[in-house]
């Protein structure tokens, strides 16, 4: 089961409560106070970790709370701290406070954690009210509840490229083509049911690929099962937009190529701006050359055309898709930045999710 989202209730653990304790020995009758510290109780943490790929694992329990810290004791023993309790996620979950919905933090990078409900300060025991004027301290305190409220986890796929383009249009095909990943196939519509991820290694350089569910018109609204997975392609560096040459359907692949962009450019205009690539598929249908010559004609573009079957064209995508990334990484080292009078960068917002994955 894939499962990109989901609402937990988190919970510190409450502080231990401080001891009322005095030293009471044959040969020292007036030892004074001594009762310990209550103990702090554990955080609730979220941490990245390599080994989840979605949030299926969290689906079936909504509460999380952390231990609590253990009660002080006489003789000034201080009661042991409550346990942090760890929840791992995979990289690329976006952390929100569920009420406020501010983004509490964006865990791109495996090993990154935060703490998303800190646990309860422990009480004093009365040795801490000891003092030259208050011999005897009879004052100790409870320890304090924990923080407590309600998250919500949201996944993007950590991917390099974006596979994207209608229903059947061979994303599928081209993933289970160039990497090891093992996505559904077949001759239906809408046979993927959520994102895949294939590692590509070209020459001594890798890259990973998102195979994304079909996009229709409307997907930026809801229909279909775009408006779920759009989100997926966020954080890819390069869009490879595949249009079916000869559609079975009738419809026309240049029209085809221009409704998926206004359904990127609807759902969010900065995705529409990402690098993309165009390429034809199924190429060794008849007419699939003329539709090629005639959409980067019309584009005033190169564009790409291949054919998973019998593998032709697929180098040259590789490599394509290769010095794309390249140009970006180039881009993005060159951008200045952020200085002290400028604004940072805020946390992206929006829908999130990590994903069934399979590496070459």
């Amino acid at each position: 089961m894939f499962v990109d989202r989901v609402t937990l209730f988190v919970r510190g653990g409450e502080g231990g409560n401080g001891c009322l304790s005095f030293r009471h020995e044959k040969y020292a009758p007036r030892g004074g106070p001594n009762g310990g510290d209550g103990g702090h109780g554990g955080d609730v943490v979220l941490r990245a970790s390599e080994g989840n790929t979605n949030l299926a694992h969290l689906s079936h329990q909504r509460h999380w709370r952390a231990p609590r810290g253990e009660h002080g004791q006489g003789s000034n023993c201080f009661g042991k701290n409550g346990k942090d309790l760890v929840i791992e996620v995979p990289p690329g979950t976006i952390v929100r406070d569920r009420d406020r919905g501010n983004v509490i933090r964006d865990l791109k990078a495996a090993g990154e954690s935060v703490v998303v409900a800190k646990g309860g300060r422990g009480g004093h025991g009365n040795t801490f009210f000891k003092s030259a004027t208050n011999r005897a301290p009879r004052q100790h305190e409870a320890g304090l509840p924990g923080e407590e409220r309600w998250i919500t986890l949201e996944l993007k796929v950590i991917a390099d490229v974006g596979l994207i383009g209608l229903p059947n249009a061979g994303k599928s095909t081209l993933l289970s083509r160039i990497s090891r990943a093992h996505p559904e196939i077949a001759d239906y519509p809408f046979t993927t049911k959520y994102p895949n991820l294939g590692t590509v290694g070209v020459d001594d350089t890798a890259f990973v690929v998102a195979d994304i569910p079909g996009l229709i018109e409307g997907a930026h609204a809801g229909l279909g099962l775009g408006h779920e997975f759009l989100r997926h392609v966020e954080r890819t560096g390069v869009l490879v937009h595949l249009v079916e040459a000869v559609p079975v359907d009738g419809s026309d692949p240049l029209e085809n190529h221009r409704m998926i962009r206004r359904e990127l450019r609807e759902y969010s205009p900065s995705l529409a701006e990402r690098p993309e690539i165009v390429v034809l598929t199924k190429l060794d249908l008849t007419g699939a050359e003329a539709a090629r010559d005639r959409i980067a004609r019309e584009l005033g573009r190169e564009v790409l055309s291949i054919s998973a079957v019998t593998g032709k064209g697929i180098p040259v995508l590789l490599r394509t898709i290769q010095d794309a990334l390249h140009s970006r990484a180039e881009e993005e080292s060159q951008a200045p930045s952020v200085g002290s009078h400028q604004r940072p960068p805020v946390a992206e917002d929006g829908p999130s999710s990590i994903l069934k994955s399979e590496t070459a």
